[in-house]
């Protein structure tokens, strides 16, 4: 009997799952899994992202299983394990979605497309987004993503014909992989909870999502918590899209507002994956060219360490950076804050501190991370330059402090008026130093620092004819829908959590 693969990667469904209806539609289907070690030891992969990715393979197997079908599991470089099928089971035909990857996934796609060109393999490769492959021109992208979210959705299949005999390996442990990262609050993964946390937002949740997604606290509860579901694949963009459109009317206009800022970042979200998949070299280089040298190539090893461990002696930052190592999640806005002091005021290279992140976050999607750290460290060209006060956000985002101290609870006993600047309080001194770190940087001071260096670059000669170049190539055409009726900084800020 002759054999279709279904290759599932960032797309762990059964719903709105284009390449397996493509798959049940050329004959018995082997789904497949690979779990490739290569892949997890990458510097933005982590334990968090693995236990999620673990927490949806098992929803996936009885999602699959109710519809007659046998995941399989295997372990191994991407191209062998497909050949290993191949020849068991006679596979005419590979079918899977579209990936825009990092470039690991970038280098194992095209080694499988080798693979399969070699084997006389038909490798159906099938859209899940609003991106587009091999785009010529952003002219008209706005219409073709538009088109494709307000597609219907495709059927579930059932009933489907299966491979008999495709043997699964067992699912390696996170240490196995060389994965240890404890994230003792982080989300879990699997259809169930994507479904779960859709509704409960488009419910109640989502009712003020407009106004409480700006700070830490309240963005937890007030944002959908799609993201690390929509990153893994266990939810669709079109199912959100279509979600979100058909929450009831009526409601009043905060509910209306929060229902528009939801689509429009889920519109940004495509736009920004886009931009990685027109120029993968963006994940790990400048842009604009001429910021490449802007900061040191080789990182303060200690300065990104206490960033990273939310050590750096400045609480807001601190509560951020502690709070995303226990829970794998930040609302949008303190991403751009965290990302935008490591990148000025603390002056360490993107590439650096950008890894740090991908690895914190559950969510983690290349498309849109590497794109958003670009822009928060001001090495786009074309974007604002935006240097967030910490201390100035922590007064407007944690304004009773119950945030900061929860995370930095060294600071328990600083009064309300100098927690987030601890070193002007009168009993400093027993504190700073000793059980909470003197501030590694003059906040003023390195903000006038970073924004001279950072201008400086962009009063060069031939810096307006290199950015316009990169606005032809990625900037927004058309903007997407309530964007005009978007706060400030709602649709761009960085990590999409939605």
């Amino acid at each position: 009997m002759m054999g279709v693969i279904c290759w599932f990667k960032r797309d762990l469904r059964v719903a709105d799952h284009p390449a397996l209806a493509r798959a049940a539609a050329l004959g018995p289907v082997i789904p497949l899994y690979i779990v490739e070690p290569h892949q997890w030891r990458q510097a933005d992969a982590s334990g968090r992202q693995y236990a999620f990715l673990c927490d949806c393979l098992d929803s996936l197997r009885a999602e699959l299983a109710s519809t007659g079908l046998e995941l399989v599991v295997r372990v191994g470089v991407a191209p062998q394990v497909l050949e290993a099928l191949r020849a068991a089971h006679r596979v005419t035909d590979l079918v899977s979605h579209e990936e825009t990857g990092n470039a690991a996934s970038f280098a194992r796609d095209r080694a499988v497309a080798d693979w399969a060109a070699a084997q006389g393999v038909r490798w159906h490769e099938v859209p899940q987004s609003g991106v587009v492959r091999r785009l010529a021109s952003r002219d008209g992208w706005q219409a073709r993503r538009d088109a494709f979210v307000s597609a219907p959705v495709v059927p579930r299949i059932e009933g489907a014909r299966g491979v008999s005999g495709a043997v699964a390996d067992p699912l390696p442990a996170a240490a196995d992989l060389g994965l240890v990262d404890a994230c003792p609050d982080r989300q879990r993964g699997g259809r169930a909870r994507a479904e779960r946390a859709l509704a409960g937002f488009l419910r109640t949740r989502g009712q003020h999502y407009r106004a409480a997604m700006s700070a830490p606290e309240a963005g937890a509860r007030a944002c959908s918590r799609l993201s690390p579901h929509l990153a893994f694949g266990t939810l669709s963009v079109r199912e959100a899209v279509q979600a979100g459109r058909a929450a009831p009317a009526g409601r009043g206009r905060a509910w209306a507002g929060s229902m528009r800022s939801f689509r429009s970042r889920l519109a940004w979200r495509d736009h920004f994956m886009q931009k990685l998949e027109d120029e993968p070299a963006l994940e790990w280089r400048c842009l604009h060219p001429a910021y490449e040298a802007l900061r040191p190539a080789e990182p303060d090893t200690a300065r990104l360490a206490a960033w990273a461990a939310g050590e750096t002696g400045l609480p807001f930052v601190d509560a951020c950076m502690r709070s995303l190592n226990a829970t794998g999640w930040l609302n949008f806005r303190m991403r751009a804050m965290v990302m935008a002091v490591a990148s000025y005021h603390l002056w360490l290279d993107w590439r650096d501190s950008g890894a740090v992140l991908a690895r914190l976050f559950t969510d983690y999607e290349p498309g849109i991370h590497w794109s958003q750290v670009q822009m928060q460290s001001g090495v786009t060209g074309t974007n604002q330059i935006r240097i967030y006060n910490p201390v100035k956000q922590g007064h407007e985002q944690d304004p009773a402090g119950r945030f900061t101290r929860r995370w930095v609870p060294e600071l328990a006993r600083v009064p309300d008026a100098h927690l987030q600047t601890p070193w002007t309080w009168d009993g400093a001194g027993g504190l700073l130093g000793r059980a909470y770190p003197e501030p590694l940087v003059d906040v003023a001071a390195a903000a006038r620092a970073a924004r001279a260096a950072v201008w400086a670059v962009r009063r060069q000669a031939g810096f307006a004819e290199a950015a316009a170049q990169v606005r032809r190539k990625h900037a927004s055409r058309k903007r997407p829908p309530a964007a005009r009726r978007a706060p400030r900084g709602d649709s761009r800020q960085m990590g999409f959590e939605f």
